[in-house]
């Protein structure tokens, strides 16, 4: 900036300020502007504010020597007298931060005289219990309380997977040893599971998607099932080893004779084409549902699907309360919830199409397909049945781990 620019915005900055300012101000703020400039401060500032530069040298010793001067001479000028202004409302209320930890502890809930015993603790109601015991407050107030005491709004976490079984980390480390001794040999392992049933029509859908402004999708208010169109039952299977997967897409009841049928078509349409020398296949799965453990129906559909490939089946569970370990939640079934995320599954098709695409960046690759088959429910299977199954069980806990052999070797 030349020296006539210079000048001319200082002597904006004094015209503007002048007004306002004592002589005391008006020297001293012409010695920090002198200061500030490169070589030739001085000068500049006397021509532009019309001061000596025996002034603005004054100003410069004054700021220099500012801790000799008196407190009178040094203390800013107030808007207000000492002591103005409203005290914060905590000084003039003592009790206010204890009332308040006391509303918030999670103990509270239990405390039958507190009006906050069965209500959420939101800023509003607890503003309220702290004015019915006589404390004037707003629950704009109680916000910022809060965020100064550390709190903070926080949902519930998922965490307790029910009672822990004394073996349940030795099932774990012999499923993965399991898993590896069967991909060693290059034989399929599979996690397999069904996903919760959705309703098919017009409903809302979790998440959000990128749409025009003020343009979303219009779905119906009340998840009342459609009668025509009904729910489904998407039931997967995931490949460890090949990171691949297959969902069939069931349209009656998710039974263990849905969870095996499932299995089948997926080897028929992917796994056989993937390990044509196959000789066995190992199931990681829930210890619940449809898959369930001591389900008699889950282990006579599994001997069925064993004759039909000709393939030994071995199983192994997890344990109880640890479903979420299941590979296929966290491989393939989020992905799937993901890619479908703020769309209404209008059509069952809809769904197929929707599962078929999902992938992901490891390059997860998704089959699926509609199961039109009817499965009954409350199938009972005799003694007789049950014995008919060339079931071997693992001397490491049997009920978890077993494998189902053909009854005709291939």
């Amino acid at each position: 900036m030349d020296t006539a620019s210079l000048v001319e915005a200082v002597r904006n900055k004094y015209e503007l300020l002048c007004p306002i300012m004592n002589e005391r101000m008006r020297r001293q703020w012409a010695a920090s502007e002198a200061l500030s400039l490169p070589r030739g401060g001085i000068t500049a500032v006397a021509q532009a504010t019309g001061l000596s530069r025996t002034t603005i040298t004054a100003g410069i010793r004054e700021l220099h020597t500012r801790t000799d001067l008196p407190l009178e001479e040094v203390r800013p000028q107030r808007s207000r007298r000492d002591g103005g202004g409203r005290q914060p409302l905590v000084v003039n209320d003592p009790t206010l931060i204890k009332d308040l930890e006391a509303l918030v502890e999670p103990a509270t809930r239990g405390d039958p005289q507190s009006l906050l015993r069965w209500t959420s603790k939101s800023t509003r109601k607890l503003a309220q219990e702290l004015s019915r015991q006589g404390h004037l407050v707003s629950y704009a107030t109680v916000a910022r309380l809060l965020h100064e005491l550390e709190y903070s709004l926080q949902a519930n976490r998922k965490t307790r997977e029910g009672h822990g079984h004394p073996d349940r980390d030795a099932q774990f480390d012999y499923i993965d040893k399991q898993v590896r001794a069967f991909q060693k040999e290059g034989q399929p392992v599979i996690s397999v599971d069904s996903k919760k049933r959705e309703l098919i029509g017009d409903y809302k859908n979790g998440g959000r998607e990128w749409r025009p402004r003020g343009t979303p999708e219009k779905v119906k208010v009340y998840d009342y099932p459609d009668k025509k169109l009904g729910k489904v039952t998407p039931g997967g299977v995931y490949d460890l080893t090949g990171n691949e997967g297959w969902v069939s897409v069931g349209i009656d009841h998710n039974t263990a004779q849905f969870a095996a049928e499932t299995i089948r078509r997926w080897w028929q349409a992917m796994g056989s084409k993937v390990y044509p020398d196959a000789q066995k296949l190992l199931v990681t799965a829930d210890a619940g549902g449809s898959n369930a453990r001591r389900c008699r129906l889950w282990k006579v559909s599994l001997q069925d699907v064993a004759d039909t490939l000709g393939l030994a089946i071995s199983v192994c569970h997890f344990p109880p309360g640890t479903s979420k370990w299941n590979k296929i939640e966290h491989r393939m079934f989020c992905h799937i919830t993901e890619n479908w995320r703020g769309q209404p599954l209008r059509s069952r098709a809809t769904v197929v199409n929707l599962i078929g695409n999902t992938t992901t960046t490891t390059g997860l690759h998704i089959e699926a397909t509609l199961d039109n088959n009817s499965y009954p429910i409350k199938i009972k299977v005799s003694n007789e049945e049950l014995a008919a199954i060339r079931i071997q069980q693992h001397s490491f806990h049997g009920e978890w781990n077993y494998t189902i052999s053909p009854r005709q070797e291939s």
